[in-house]
């Protein structure tokens, strides 16, 4: 901030205004300061020439301030000396207001924005107006060949103060060339995607069925719940009645990832349980996941035919008259709409109570309500109202059983709250997410019949460790719900974090799920 700013700047009025405020001791430093500090520096230099544009105000004869937007090429307002600017002043509509008011008084300011980085210079100074005809060399110094507009005069400004502004309040906004630039990257990206996305759909060309199992079915439907979340409406491929269901019901689906193979992923049959036309199922897209419900948005199209086992159910509802108090954060909302809808058709009591980050990530938020009115409660973490799991514990009614199913830790914190409320018997849960944790050190599994050891990542599974290493493992819905991949321990601790295996199954029986679970002791041995 230069002396001369001050000067200019700070007239009585300011400085009394200053004083009202409470500011003029801050920038009384500024009258002490020695020199002028008009001299252009390589920082304004460097800043000026980079500038495609600036803001520029003159004063006409009225007294009112006129200010305009001045653009061209980058560079076109040039450094001509440390204490000298000027550019080519192209020709516009003609009505020379900024012309005018400079040859009557040459005072100008100009304000140059860096909008992407957050950066604004102010400059002070005097202009005169030189005709082409007068100083062809100057003209010629000034003009950018490259821009092909008409040059009616120079405009030359010695400088008088300058100052450099914080970059309080001023909104980033970027030009096509620096969108461009920071976006060649994922440009690249997405070429490669679309590329491998194209190379999917030549080989679905020829084959456009997946799985080998003995149901098939027929994507019939495919829609957009959330940004995140797309739902899939499967029939019977030859448009026979769909088996008959319950509730909780899930289907292994067969998912083909992008090196071509093809794995089982196990999802909730959402649908109301009564229908025998059509299933719903519904898929949140997990960028950082192992890539099945990525693979699943990307390939999964109406028409694609899946040949898929028959469907299971390990969240099965209670069959006998109890009140029932249905929980549901984010995707777990798939069992438990299905839920809804049957205790609705068999009369029975129950509460629907639905957690979501957002109304936009709430799935079938609108379908739900119009169809659950009164018996369902939303709660958005942005906005409120948000889920209290301890005083919907102790609302409802003693002999309820509880059904939930999302993230872990809404099941840790409905188990606890049962605990408390002397009601941990009768919760139902059912996980939709690995309990991955970041803080979980690297371990050495021993294979012992495959002879092979293999050292597990702290972000990979055992499970995909062991695939990693060529070995085959059983599995199916990869979180801990089916009991699957339930694995014999012969040596080390493991550390238990499925929903599957009864404390028999651990203790007695010595297995683990090796999709989810990890191991409290540096080396693990399995039968594999």
């Amino acid at each position: 901030m230069a002396r001369n700013f001050a000067e200019i700047a700070f007239t009585p009025s300011v400085r009394e205004f200053q004083t009202r405020m409470g500011s003029l001791d801050r920038y009384a430093a500024l009258d002490g300061m020695e020199g002028r500090g008009t001299v252009l520096t390589d920082r304004e230099t460097e800043f000026i020439s980079e500038r495609d544009g600036f803001y520029q105000a003159t004063v006409g004869e009225t007294g009112w301030p006129y200010v305009q937007f001045r653009g061209g090429p980058a560079g076109f307002l040039k450094v001509l000396d440390p204490n000298t600017i000027g550019y080519a002043d192209f020709r516009g509509n003609v009505q020379y207001i900024s012309a005018g008011n400079l040859a009557h008084d040459g005072r100008i300011a100009l304000i140059l924005m860096d909008y992407a980085q957050r950066r604004r210079l102010k400059l002070w100074g005097r202009a005169r107006l030189v005709d082409t005809r007068d100083d062809a060399a100057l003209t010629e110094q000034l003009e950018v060949p490259s821009y092909r507009a008409r040059v009616e005069r120079a405009v030359i400004i010695t400088v008088e103060a300058f100052d450099w502004n914080c970059p309080q309040h001023i909104t980033p906004r970027y030009t096509e060339a620096e969108v461009e630039a920071a976006t060649a990257n994922l440009r690249g990206e997405v070429a490669r995607l679309r590329a491998e996305l194209e190379r999917l759909r030549e080989q679905g060309a020829t084959s456009n069925t997946l799985g080998d199992g003995p149901l098939a079915l027929v994507i019939d439907g495919v829609r957009q719940l959330t940004p995140r979340i797309r739902a899939y409406t499967l029939r019977t491929a030859d448009g026979s009645e769909l088996p008959a269901i319950a509730a909780g019901a899930h289907l292994d689906v067969p998912v083909q990832f992008v090196d071509g193979r093809v794995a089982q992923r196990r999802y909730s049959i959402a649908s109301d349980p009564t229908q025998r036309d059509a299933w719903e199922i519904a898929v949140l897209r997990e960028d950082n996941g192992s890539g099945g419900s990525a693979a699943v948005h990307a390939r999964f199209g109406v028409s694609l035919r899946l040949n898929t086992a028959l469907p299971g159910n390990d969240f099965a509802l209670h069959d006998d008259a109890r009140p029932t108090v249905l929980i549901a954060g984010g995707i777990g909302i798939t069992p438990i709409r299905a839920m809804a809808y049957a205790l609705r058709s068999l009369g029975r009591d129950f509460r629907l109570h639905y957690a979501a980050r957002s109304l936009r990530e709430m799935a079938w938020a609108d379908d739900l309500a119009r169809e659950f009115g009164p018996r369902m409660r939303q709660y958005l973490s942005d906005t409120g109202p948000r889920l209290h799991v301890d005083a919907l514990l102790r609302d409802a009614p003693a002999d309820a059983l509880f059904y939930v199913c999302g993230p872990a830790r809404l099941i840790d914190a409905v188990r606890a709250a049962a605990e408390r409320h002397g009601a941990a018997d009768r919760v139902r849960s059912e996980r939709f997410v690995p309990q991955r944790r970041g803080s979980d050190a690297p371990i050495t599994v021993k294979l012992r019949r495959s002879g092979k050891r293999v050292t597990v990542r702290p972000e990979q599974t055992i499970l995909e460790a062991v695939e990693a290493a060529g070995v085959n493992a059983s599995f199916s819905c990869r979180n801990g719900t089916c009991g699957t991949c339930a694995t014999k321990v012969l040596d080390g601790t493991p550390e238990h974090r499925d929903a599957a295996l009864s404390d028999a199954e651990r203790n007695v029986a010595g297995q683990m799920c090796i999709c989810v679970s990890r191991a409290s002791t540096p080396d693990l041995t399995l039968d594999l």
